[in-house]
C-alpha cells in the first residue's frame, strides 16, 4: 500500500479528522526531505507506536539566512515517497511554500536565549524559522506524538 501524499492544509486537517474519529494515534514524522537512514529509524519507531504515520516533506525557506543556502538545499520528493513506501507510511504532506505561505507571516515564534549556542550563533533567525514552521506542522497535522531526530535537540 502506497502512501496518500497531498499537499494542502485542507486535506490534511481532513485526514487527521477521519483519524481521531477512528480513534487512532498519530505518529508524526516532520521532515525537510533527503530522507535519510536517520529519519528511516524515526518512521520505524513511529510506525511500532502509532496507528498510523504522517510525514510532512517541506523546505522550510524562514530557516535559511541566505538564499543561496536554499537554493541549494536538495529536493527529492520522489525518492523521499519511496523511503516512505518502503516504511510503512500512511499520509505525507508535501505543501508548496505558497500552500503554507499563502502571505508574508504576520506572527512567528521566536526563541531566545537557547538559540545562542550551538549553530544558533553562526545562523541568525534559523531556530525562529525552524520553531515557526514546526509550529504551524503541529496546527495543521495535530499529532498525538511527534518524532524528532538528535541533531534536531538543539
Amino acid at each position: 500500500m502506497s502512501a496518500e501524499v497531498v499537499g494542502t492544509v485542507a486535506r490534511v486537517r481532513a485526514w487527521r479528522e477521519e483519524r481521531r474519529r477512528a480513534g487512532q494515534r498519530v505518529g508524526f514524522v516532520p521532515t525537510m526531505g533527503a530522507l535519510h537512514r536517520g529519519h528511516g529509524r524515526l518512521i520505524e519507531v513511529a510506525r511500532n507506536r502509532s496507528d498510523v504515520v504522517a510525514v510532512s516533506v517541506f523546505v522550510n525557506p524562514l530557516q535559511f539566512d541566505r538564499k543561496d543556502d536554499l537554493a541549494r538545499y536538495p529536493r527529492t520528493l520522489d525518492a523521499d515517497l519511496r523511503i516512505c513506501n518502503e516504511l510503512g507510511v500512511d499520509f505525507v504532506f508535501a505543501p508548496t511554500v505558497d500552500e503554507m505561505y499563502p502571505v508574508e507571516p504576520l506572527c512567528t515564534v521566536t526563541v531566545k536565549r537557547i538559540t545562542d549556542n550551538l549553530c544558533g550563533r553562526f545562523r541568525p533567525g534559523h531556530f525562529d524559522g525552524v520553531a515557526t514552521v514546526v509550529t504551524k506542522l503541529f496546527e495543521i497535522v495535530q499529532p498525538d506524538v511527534a518524532y524528532f531526530g538528535e541533531k534536531d535537540a538543539q
